[in-house]
């Protein structure tokens, strides 16, 4: 019966509740975008290429494991935890025996996989290129067309991609650079794959060449497996796992193999899955917020109505049926209809990631039936918890007060509001305390945005006093403008609780993208200016490829000048991963200046390491201590701290020798050299001139250099909130527009007692640009306090970086939006005559 009910009232009330859907509707879009980045993370598929003709592929592990024993109460807990290292990790060539011996294996192909950079005008075309073993040639397999296989060490086969590309043929010379100095090979042969190579380039070596330019003797990138006749791949892979117990290979066949390839697709996994449940999070606390609000706002727009059912003997519990079936009915419309709009939302989304370089194109995107499921659920539960929330008061008053209600808004909020308002204001003060003592981005991030949620939160509820209490004082300065602004006074003062609707979504919009956009800038000056003070070099040598090569630094060094070679890598200690570099420890203090606060840079060698002092500070650290950690591939190092020093957030938070880092990671070459010399940047060019693609620099245009970098990393960051932004955006028009749209008789009383259509809309810019006032007051009091606290915990500074051209551009914005939802609506509502709408029936 009350289902009935609902969907007649829903029929017959389109208008009203088409607030309430457009909100439901974004809301359940955007968690449907999340999800499917999400889930992309969680199950997106990895399509392998260059082992497509092996069943069965061996490599080593990409993790790093930590076993925990607790005793508790006679109960033994054993916990196993695992993370992922940022390089290759590479297999011993003594495998390939133990493989070769067990059953049901045909062929063992050990697989070489290394930096190799065709240098060509044309480029690779965004494809990877990557250096091979002729004799793994079969892994995918790919078969010579033209030519002949490389048999010295100067000859190079390259796939037919590269070779149209670049316009190649056999007995041509193609230079090529690899974690060696760059190198002329004549072009022996032109191979094309068996199967779609499409996210990568192939460029073959002889064996004895590519085990030189691999530098990792006696090692293997992976082995592949070929099975004996008859033998299937599932018994294959079984034996095979059989023949390595014992031993941290990993054995993969099928999809698996995928994440092998692409180490950085399956590392893309985990982001994405951080990503997208960040996002998601914070959009369904955002949603939950505006939801609830324009429903709140719905009801209060139906006091009246609902104030009769009241009177006539309709119950508190019918009451709230009623609106619970009716949330519910827009919620699954609404629902619907964004699951929908999210799906191609999300592929959008996942597309500008690939497009920023976030997430590889070799992560397929995943879609399926649980985002939008998800969504929907979460739609027509929020909605349901909204209609809840805002129908508490007109179901528990008495009929009469009901209808005394109806009339007029209620003068006094209620305690119950108040008090919460108050709690969630000091849980929102906590969070702002807890943040100055945070002093890692991935424990900072949710903790910032968080908290700009729950202060947000705060606002809505305490929205009321909040607002009367800005009437109180813009009272003196609104009665200046004349009537119309005697007129907002009035409205302000008598209608706290619709204008404090209004407050809160731009409140929220403010504050969360002055926090969007100024954490990054405040955290990346933070770098860029330690970074510009510890570089103390005369110039710097950056590539326009993959790297410097050590040849080129060695031609740097002569006996008055001195040149720093810098590797950049991330390390693990226990499972808490840190940016890390590996410095030329030769002349170190005359281009480098991290400002030692302990120790000393002299006694950088391959078993010592300097810290940060964020690093020594969480590990208990100083020199002469021992540190134990997992290098960039796996590799376990126990150093000696050298130093300690306080420029770790220009710097990384671990810096290593040079060679100790080169050998561990997948690119060997320095990606900026410091000089320190009194040579001319001619001079320095002159010297460099056979090394293609290098550029002598001075060491402010090197932090430009850097400062471009940041910004396009700071994109990915402002993309994933960029929805949630939208969102809120379309919140503010749609809560102002609904605000408006309600007061049509009030607009004609307005005219009937002698105010003009331009009167009543200077009233309505006067009101909305005191709640603009107010929102931006709160929203940049919001923001300012928790970018204070973040700059505290992450560069040691009660000073956010703050654009303000910026944050003129956002004010601005919500300006608009704020005087554009408020005008339309005005205008469309005095089109009606005054005297039809002040004599039509409620």
């Amino acid at each position: 019966m009350m289902l009935r009910y609902a969907l007649q009232t829903v029929r017959a009330r389109k208008a009203g509740f088409l607030g309430a859907f457009l909100a439901l509707m974004c809301a359940a879009a955007l968690i449907t975008a999340c999800g499917t980045l999400l889930d992309t993370g969680l199950r997106g598929t990895i399509r392998t290429e260059r082992y497509a003709a092996a069943p069965v592929v061996v490599s080593a592990d990409q993790n790093v494991h930590q076993t925990t024993v607790k005793h508790k109460k006679g109960k033994t807990k054993i916990k196993h935890k695992a993370k992922p290292i940022a390089e290759r990790a590479w297999l011993p060539a003594g495998l390939e025996r133990t493989l070769a011996r067990t059953p049901g294996v045909a062929r063992v192909i050990p697989e070489l996989t290394f930096l190799a950079e065709p240098l060509t005008p044309a480029g690779t075309g965004g494809r990877t290129a990557y250096g091979h073993a002729w004799d793994s040639a079969a892994l995918t397999p790919y078969r010579l067309t033209a030519g002949i296989a490389p048999r010295a060490t100067t000859d190079l086969v390259v796939d037919r991609y590269l070779a149209a590309r670049a316009h190649l043929r056999p007995g041509d010379h193609l230079t090529v650079q690899s974690a060696q100095s760059p190198r002329s090979y004549r072009i022996s042969g032109i191979a094309a794959p068996a199967t779609d190579v499409r996210h990568q380039t192939s460029l073959f070596f002889s064996a004895a060449e590519a085990r030189r330019l691999a530098a990792h003797p006696g090692q293997v990138t992976a082995y592949g497996v070929l099975p004996a006749k008859g033998t299937a791949p599932d018994r294959l892979r079984e034996a095979v796992a059989r023949a390595l117990h014992g031993t941290t290979a990993q054995v993969s066949s099928g999809d698996a193999r995928g994440p092998v390839e692409f180490l950085d697709a399956a590392a893309a996994r985990t982001r994405l899955v951080s990503m997208g449940g960040a996002m998601g999070g914070t959009s369904l606390l955002v949603a939950v917020l505006v939801v609830v609000g324009t429903f709140a706002l719905s009801v209060q727009q139906r006091h009246r109505e609902l104030a009769l059912l009241r009177a006539i003997a309709a119950t508190s519990g019918q009451i709230r049926k009623l609106l619970g079936r009716e949330a519910l009915v827009v919620g699954a419309a609404a629902g619907t209809v964004g699951a929908l709009v999210g799906l191609p939302l999300g592929g959008l989304l996942h597309d500008r990631f690939v497009a920023l370089g976030a997430v590889p194109d070799t992560l397929q995107h995943t879609v399926s039936v649980f985002p939008p499921f998800a969504a929907l659920v979460a739609t027509l539960f929020g909605a349901w918890a909204a209609a809840r929330i805002a129908s508490r008061r007109i179901a528990r008053i008495r009929p009469a007060e009901a209808l005394a209600e109806a009339r007029t808004e209620r003068a006094r909020t209620a305690w119950g509001r108040i008090v919460a308002g108050l709690l969630l204001l000091a849980g929102g003060i906590v969070l702002v305390v807890v943040l100055t003592s945070l002093r890692t981005e991935p424990a900072s991030t949710p903790v910032t945005f968080l908290a700009v949620v729950v202060l947000s939160t705060s606002v809505a509820l305490l929205g009321p006093l909040l607002v009367r209490a800005a009437a109180l004082l813009l009272a003196g300065p609104l009665r200046l403008t004349g009537h119309s602004g005697r007129l907002a006074t009035a409205n302000l003062r008598g209608n706290a609780a619709r204008m404090a609707s209004a407050v809160t979504p731009l409140t929220l919009l403010i504050g969360m993208t002055c926090t969007v956009l100024f954490v990054q800038s405040t955290l990346g000056g933070a770098a860029r200016a330690q970074a510009r003070e510890g570089v103390i070099a005369d110039w710097v040598v950056a590539a326009q490829g993959p790297g410097v090569p050590a040849e080129a630094a060695r031609q740097l060094r002569t006996h008055h000048d001195t040149a720093t070679e810098v590797v950049r890598t991330t390390v693990r200690v226990g499972l808490d991963k840190y940016a890390a570099q590996g410095v030329t420890p030769a002349g170190l203090t005359r281009t480098w200046d991290p400002k030692i606060t302990a120790g000393s840079l002299d006694r950088l060698t391959g078993n010592t390491v300097a810290v940060s002092e964020l690093l020594a500070d969480q590990h208990h650290l100083k020199p002469g201590s021992t540190l134990k950690l997992t290098l960039g591939d796996g590799t376990p190092a126990t150093l000696t701290v050298a130093a300690v020093y306080a420029r770790g957030l220009g710097f990384g938070d671990l810096t290593f020798a040079h060679d100790l880092v080169a050998h561990h990671v997948d690119n060997p070459l320095a990606s900026s050299v410091l000089v320190s010399t009194t040579r001319t940047q001619t001079q320095l060019a002159t010297t460099l001139r056979k090394f293609p693609g290098l550029q002598i620099l001075s060491p402010a245009a090197a932090d430009s250099l850097q400062a471009d970098r940041q910004q396009a990393n700071a994109e990915v960051n402002y993309l994933a909130m960029g929805l949630v932004l939208a969102f809120t955006a379309i919140a503010v028009v749609n809560t102002l527009a609904m605000s408006v749209s309600e007061r049509v008789r009030e607009f004609a009383l307005l005219r009937l007692a002698g105010a003009t259509r331009r009167q009543v809309l200077r009233m309505l810019r006067t009101e909305a640009l005191s709640v603009l006032l107010l929102a931006t007051a709160l929203g940049s009091g919001i923001a300012l306090a928790v970018l204070t606290a973040f700059g505290i915990g992450m560069t040691g500074r009660a000073a956010p970086t703050v654009t303000p051209l910026l944050y003129v551009t956002v004010v601005a914005v919500a300006a608009v939006l704020a005087l554009v939802a408020t005008a339309l609506p005005g205008r469309v509502a005095l089109r009606v005559r005054a005297v039809t709408v002040a004599t039509a029936k409620d």
